[in-house]
């Protein structure tokens, strides 16, 4: 009964919001919700703008990309589906064979998404250590400055002041950063491992996890 459960749990996740079937040709907006091509081009000739159907925010592209987790997804529940439809006879192993190939496959695409992502932590991890660096050169150059020549470069240090402001903004920042891009990773690895119906139950939360993800900074800024 637990396996029928996620079976229906996962066939309702894989559902469009609009027409309420199993995805067709599904394609994702910028905000991370997906609807099928054709649900998604009829809404909009509804609507003066190109809104998304469940949270509204306008889409900036006339034609969303294809979601090809999803598709894949898709299409081995709908094997499966068709196949549980059409076995006289329960047979557990051969039933949940296109599930672990779906799992597999959609652990392989997830992985590649979160490639990137750990790249950019990387990157911000370094981009940290360059700061400090920074950080201690001006110190050491502001009491220098300070003790020889405060009277005569007022101005100079008010710059100097304003850079140690914007210095410890940005350390800050990075900080907030880092903390939320090791959390996206850590979460997402653990996903990773999990079970392989549990993992496709929130397949859909990992991706979102790490597709919304916001880059508040650059990591080419230093």
């Amino acid at each position: 009964l637990g396996i029928l459960e996620h079976f229906n749990q996962l066939e309702e996740d894989l559902c469009c919001p609009v027409c309420h079937e199993v995805f067709k040709y599904p394609v994702i907006l910028s905000c991370t919700h997906s609807f099928c091509r054709d649900c998604l081009q009829r809404y909009w000739r509804q609507k003066q703008e190109r809104e998304c159907p469940v949270c509204r925010k306008i889409s900036s592209k006339s034609k969303p990309p294809l979601n090809r987790v999803l598709k894949n997804l898709c299409e081995s529940f709908l094997q499966e589906r068709d196949q549980r439809a059409s076995e006289v006879q329960t047979h557990s192993n051969h039933r949940f064979r296109p599930i672990d190939e779906a799992a597999k496959q959609c652990k392989k695409e997830l992985q590649e998404t979160l490639e990137p992502v750990k790249k950019k932590l990387k990157v911000f991890k370094q981009v940290k250590v360059n700061c400090n660096q920074t950080a201690e050169h001006l110190k050491a150059q502001a009491r220098c400055t300070k003790s020889q020549i405060k009277k005569q470069f007022k101005k100079l240090h008010q710059f100097l002041d304003e850079e140690e402001e914007a210095r410890v903004a940005k350390m800050e920042a990075l900080s907030r950063e880092i903390a939320a891009l090791s959390d996206t990773v850590r979460a997402t690895e653990e996903q990773l491992r999990a079970e392989d119906v549990s993992f496709l139950i929130n397949y859909k939360a990992a991706v979102e996890r790490v597709q919304q993800r916001p880059l508040q900074i650059s990591p080419d800024q230093r």
